[in-house]
């Protein structure tokens, strides 16, 4: 199949890759314009495979739909896009356009759903290849695969371990089913559905309970960080570890401090800290925070 791959990153360049060992003909790819100062692997491995790559502002623009229409693919593959694509572009091939999305639709639409299925404390999630329509993923479903999220997932470990290659391979799954006239149009069921802004920024409550502040942390890592406070420092935290035993301490409260990282009390709980990053400073590990700040057991973070 003539085949338009729209998306970014390492998980567009390793779908560019399946698309090609599968013997499909790839006519051009399309993705956001570069970063300076930062590589783009998916723009390097089409034009070592001698791809078109076409890099434009915005996919709604006029001219990026003349320059589409002349590509004549047969089929869209949207792996990680973030821009929104105009329904002149979802609808012109004659097969339409499937579309990737990390969440088990129509739970977790939105550009977020990774990371708000651990914040909520989920023990299950998955993915989804749909045909995408002109709302925020709400087209019908392809196929979905589900995969378990771990007590100590955090979202790094989720996409990275689990939801990266098996949407690769669920990419390949919906093409032979295309190819075999056997792709399914299942609805999604309005009634299930749910839709969260983007992840940009969370700060702790350590007065809620410490698995909630858990699930914040690791439902943030590595971006965007949960914020707290060291008296005028201003910190995010990434990696940590649930607190187990009698760990009694008031919210906020440093317990103890270790190699390992320092503990803060939570209610009804505690939480070892084992990687920060301070504002305007790279990521640090915890036990090289405290010797820099001078943190001590009985000090409190967010206050």
């Amino acid at each position: 199949m003539r085949i338009v791959l729209i998306g970014q990153a390492a998980f567009a360049e390793k779908t560019l890759d399946a698309l090609i060992e599968m013997g499909e003909e790839v006519v051009g790819v399309y993705t956001p314009p570069d970063i300076p100062g930062r590589e783009n692997p998916f723009k390097q491995r089409a034009r070592a495979l001698g791809v078109p790559v076409f890099q434009p502002e915005k996919m709604r623009a006029p001219e990026v739909h003349e320059e589409y229409v002349k590509l004549n693919p047969e089929l869209n593959v949207m792996a990680f896009v973030t821009d929104i694509v105009p329904e002149s572009i979802l609808t012109h091939p004659g097969l339409g356009t499937i579309q990737y999305h990390p969440s088990l639709l129509p739970r977790h639409r939105g550009g977020s759903a990774i990371n708000w299925a651990v914040i909520n404390g989920e023990a299950r999630t998955g993915l989804t290849i749909f045909w995408p329509d002109k709302g925020i993923d709400t087209g019908p479903i392809l196929l979905q695969k589900e995969v378990d999220i771990a007590p100590d997932d955090t979202v790094g470990s989720l996409y990275f371990n689990k939801l990266f290659p098996l949407g690769i391979e669920a990419i390949k799954e919906s093409i032979g089913l295309i190819r075999q006239d056997k792709a399914p149009r299942i609805p999604q069921d309005e009634a299930q559905a749910t839709y969260e802004g983007l992840c940009t920024k969370a700060a702790i409550d350590w007065h809620k309970p410490a698995s909630e502040v858990y699930n914040l942390i690791r439902g943030t890592n590595p971006q965007p960080g949960a914020a707290t406070s060291y008296g005028d420092i201003k910190i995010k935290i990434f990696d940590s570890e649930l607190g187990h035993g009698d760990l009694k301490g008031a919210p906020g409260e440093v317990i103890e401090v270790t190699d390992s990282g320092f503990l803060i009390a939570a209610t009804g709980g505690a939480i070892l800290i084992k990687r920060v990053q301070p504002k305007d400073s790279s990521k640090i590990a915890a036990v090289d925070f405290t010797a820099q700040s001078g943190l001590k057991p009985g000090d409190h973070l967010g206050e």
